[in-house]
């Protein structure tokens, strides 16, 4: 405020002093009188992720927001608060804001964020990991677009954008005259949250014929991630592999109920939890099963894991795996049945193995199967992305979409990723086959790849749309399931209504050393409250001061007699 004030006098000092505030501000001040501070509008707000990762912190690292409103075109946005909308946002306008010590940041989105344009949707996307890589001391807030908002954001443009082309003297009318905008949260200060249990849960499907039957072991991360908690509803990343699990699930409890098609295969299907913060839940399970546990299904035989990891859309799937199989174990056989199926049942669909060392010096683990080479296990990732770097994993533009003819006209694809609940359903289809393969052990005996077990009926669209309908109804970073949340509950009772010894598995980060800490106050009620700038008063006050000097002046003399 005060900056904006100092530039102004300075250039009404250089020219015509007396004139100026002899006539001119008299007359900006009878234009002008005060407004009282009022409520303009009051909308929600979503903060920046603020989280720990190994005594790394990411995000931002504060929460209290107080400052008047300015947009990137203003001359001075130290102690402001910066609003953008994403549909001019750029990472140059960003950190322009940042470096030059902005109170706070509030990024306003669209109501419809998979009607953006492309461009913008995958520029943003790109950028939401560089906005975590590093702390920023700041406030940043998203808020979703309305009309109250567009205005107090034209109004706030306007004010900051003419500033450069006028004159001082117009400079000093305009900023005395112009309404601004105070941006007050109602929130406290972020701080850590502690005993934040993250939950996981299992399920299994007993195979027959023998003590030590082998195991295969299905997973899928349910949490999702983004720049902001509460934005994050990850629909392909992912609501699409937890949608496959609990149909998979469904499909081989059908299988196992009949005597004459009960496997000689033990299946264990696992939940978890902290997927998007390096797999905590599922390294904690494996802890559990593999170090503190006398007998456990991972201790004996196991032949794969195999992750599923977004999965809801394209036309190609890919492999993933640390070390190529090696050919007679049953992960071989799978990534065979895998290619035998798309060939022949699935001809549009590009199946192909990504080869992906470990890297233990990173941060982050690229994808689920890892946690489980890191222990030895034989494990793999399927999904429709050829990388683990794609933006697409952890973007708040993940969101669930209605069909490209509904919404967007034929032929042209939504923006951002999204689920095709017809190309989810196929791949659910090619897996739920290949996997029957295997266990049936079909190819050794004879069976043509087009051979279906799985009729088109018993893969329910219907079932696998609902599931993704519930899953991205509500945002589920893992900062929001907690163990009493919906979330857990529901996909607790969906896999109770298949599986058996459904239970749950709980981890907490280590009071000492932990290697993930949460922060609360990621949504908070804004005000913006019109307010005249802090220009006006010290007019008046300099106004004062002047008056009472010019008048002392001009005032005639008494004559002495």
């Amino acid at each position: 405020m005060f900056e904006e004030a100092s530039e102004v006098f300075d250039n009404m000092f250089k020219s015509s002093f007396p004139l100026t505030f002899i006539v001119f501000i008299p007359a900006v001040l009878i234009l002008v009188s005060p407004l009282p501070a009022e409520a303009a509008h009051e909308f929600t707000v979503y903060r920046m992720q603020q989280y720990d990762l190994q005594g790394q912190p990411y995000g931002t690292r504060n929460a209290i927001l107080n400052t008047e409103a300015r947009t990137v075109e203003a001359e001075v946005l130290s102690r402001r608060c910066v609003i953008m909308r994403l549909a001019d946002f750029s990472y140059e306008e960003y950190q322009k804001a940042l470096r030059q010590s902005a109170g706070a940041v509030v990024i306003i989105l669209p109501k419809n964020m998979s009607a953006m344009p492309q461009d913008i949707v995958q520029q943003f996307m790109e950028l939401e990991p560089e906005m975590l890589a590093t702390e920023t001391i700041v406030p940043v807030y998203f808020a979703m677009e309305d009309d109250e908002l567009l205005s107090i954001y034209t109004q706030t443009l306007t004010s900051s954008s003419s500033q450069g082309s006028l004159s001082a003297a117009e400079v000093l009318l305009h900023t005395a005259t112009a309404n601004g905008f105070q941006m007050v949260t109602s929130g406290a200060q972020s701080k850590a949250i502690s005993d934040w249990a993250i939950t996981s849960l299992e399920g299994r499907l007993a195979g027959v014929g023998g003590e030590d039957l082998p195991t295969i072991v299905v997973v899928a991360h349910y949490d999702s991630f983004g720049v902001a908690p509460w934005l994050s509803y990850g629909a392909d990343s992912n609501g699409s592999g937890v949608s496959m699990l609990l149909e998979l699930a469904r499909l081989f409890s059908k299988l196992y109920t009949y005597k004459r098609t009960h496997a000689g295969y033990n299946l264990l299907f696992f939940v978890s939890g902290g997927g998007k913060f390096n797999y905590q839940g599922t390294k904690r399970w494996l802890e559990d099963n593999l170090d503190h546990t006398d007998s456990s299904l991972l201790q004996d035989n196991v032949a794969f894991v195999l992750c599923l990891d977004t999965l809801g859309n394209g036309d190609s799937l890919h492999l993933h795996v640390s070390k190529p199989p090696k050919e007679g174990t049953p992960q071989y056989s799978l990534l065979k049945e895998l290619e035998m199926v798309a060939a022949s049942q699935f001809p549009e669909v590009k199946f192909s193995m990504v080869h992906k060392k470990i890297n233990l010096a990173d941060d982050m683990l690229a994808w689920e199967h890892e946690r489980f080479g890191i222990r030895r296990l034989p494990a793999f990732t399927l999904s429709h992305l050829p990388s683990h770097r794609l933006a697409q994993r952890s973007s708040i533009m993940d969101v669930r979409s209605v069909s490209p003819s509904s919404r967007h006209g034929a032929g042209e694809p939504p923006a951002g990723p999204h689920v095709d609940v017809k190309k989810l359903s196929r791949n659910t289809k090619l897996v739920a086959e290949a996997l029957a393969r295997v266990i049936y052990n079909l190819t050794e005996k004879g069976a043509p790849g087009d051979l279906q077990i799985f009729t088109e009926q018993m893969v329910q669209d219907e079932q696998l749309s609902a599931v993704v309908d519930w899953l991205t109804a509500q945002p589920r970073a893992a900062q929001l399931v907690d163990k009493d949340s919906s979330v857990v509950s529901t996909l607790e009772y969906h896999l109770g209504h298949y599986l058996k010894d459904v239970k749950r598995h709980y981890v907490k980060a280590d009071k000492r050393d932990p290697e993930f800490v949460f922060y609360d106050q990621l949504k908070q009620t804004m005000n913006a409250y019109r307010v005249k700038p802090a220009i006006f008063d010290l007019l008046l006050a300099n106004f004062g001061v002047l008056y009472s000097v010019v008048r002392r002046i001009t005032q005639p003399k008494a004559k002495i007699h």
